[in-house]
């Protein structure tokens, strides 16, 4: 094994979940991070993975694969920089293990990442939501599955992968009942439904037998083979009806819709609804506040009311002069019908 094998196999398999606590999700991204770079230097670079040692990582060639994943694989400058972060990762970790090649891992380390082009959020209206919830076909176990699988991607918040990891044990019933969500870093929070969210629930669980003990560490949402959805399997529930939603609502339903969608969708009508950035800081589980503050600057109808705010009474709703005249609104159409 090379000096690369050996390192890269402690980094994954120990360093980064009994060191860093990295969750299993994270773990599998970096990983998959190497297998590109590792493909990269052998068709690329000509080195095959059995002759790949530290000393051939050069800055140059780090720079290379990042290149190589834009113009080759055609990954936006957001997997790029996802991309370099893992390889970051490891060079840093490699400071405190070979400390020998200690300048050629600073230099790979002050790779920049590049700045991403502002994307405008997507998000739907509370009517958006409502039509995208009137797609599955209720009449059918996946459609309800479906039904309360969006419903609660909207009410909890949660990412994606937060709500393909629930099992019955982290629902709580009762007076509030909670959900328990297990986010980035293996941080845990715990929000609220609403009541006709848990209503929905509580009936898609007695339904599929989910308050059976034997259930209570199945996926709340598997697939036909009682396993856990895949996160391109929940994208294609969503596109799926987003799709037929749009045929009836074309206004109501982005086009570029995703899962995240569902989330942006609740931090926005939370925000509209005046609740405190702070409290939807937690509710989501973001890092801070800063995170949280994109959603203030992308709301149209907060500016507009921060607008209204901003010199009440000074322009008043009136007519025009020109309008109040009749005869020279008549004398304005004339000249338009004799000059055609």
């Amino acid at each position: 094994m090379t000096d690369f094998g050996k390192y890269l196999t402690d980094y994954l398999n120990r360093y980064l979940t009994m060191e860093c606590g990295c969750s299993y999700q994270t773990v599998k991204q970096y990983s998959a991070t190497f297998m590109l770079f590792i493909q990269y230097m052998y068709k690329i670079e000509l080195i095959a993975p059995e002759k790949l040692f530290l000393k051939e990582i050069t800055k140059e060639r780090v720079l290379g694969f990042l290149h190589w994943l834009e113009e080759t694989r055609k990954c936006s400058i957001s997997t790029r920089n996802n991309r370099l972060s893992a390889l970051r990762s490891f060079f840093k970790y490699l400071q405190y293990r070979e400390v020998k090649g200690m300048a050629y891992w600073q230099a790979i380390l002050s790779i920049k990442q590049k700045r991403t082009p502002f994307k405008e959020m997507s998000y739907l209206t509370t009517e958006g939501v409502q039509a995208l919830l009137e797609q599955p076909d209720l009449s059918t176990r996946k459609g309800r599955r479906d039904f309360i699988l969006m419903g609660l991607l909207y009410d909890s918040g949660a990412r994606v992968q937060e709500i393909i990891n629930l099992t019955p044990e982290n629902i709580r019933l009762g007076e509030t009942t909670t959900v328990k969500l297990h986010g980035k870093g293996n941080k845990i929070r715990v929000v609220p439904l609403s009541t006709n969210q848990v209503k929905n629930l509580r009936l898609y669980m007695e339904e599929n037998n989910l308050f059976a003990s034997q259930y209570r560490c199945h996926p709340l949402f598997p697939n036909p083979k009682g396993e856990r959805l895949t996160r391109m399997a929940v994208l294609d529930i969503v596109k799926r009806h987003a799709k037929n939603a749009r045929k009836q609502y074309l206004e109501l339903i982005p086009s570029n819709i995703s899962c995240h969608t569902f989330r942006h969708s609740k931090a926005m009508h939370m925000l509209e609804a005046g609740i405190n950035l702070v409290y939807i800081r937690d509710f989501l589980g973001h890092a801070s506040t800063t995170t949280t503050e994109i959603y203030a600057r992308a709301s149209e109808k907060l500016k507009e009311q921060a607008l209204e705010k901003l010199a009440p009474g000074i322009i008043q709703e009136s007519k025009t002069a020109w309008q109040k005249d009749g005869d020279l609104m008549e004398f304005l159409k004339a000249l338009q019908v004799k000059y055609k």
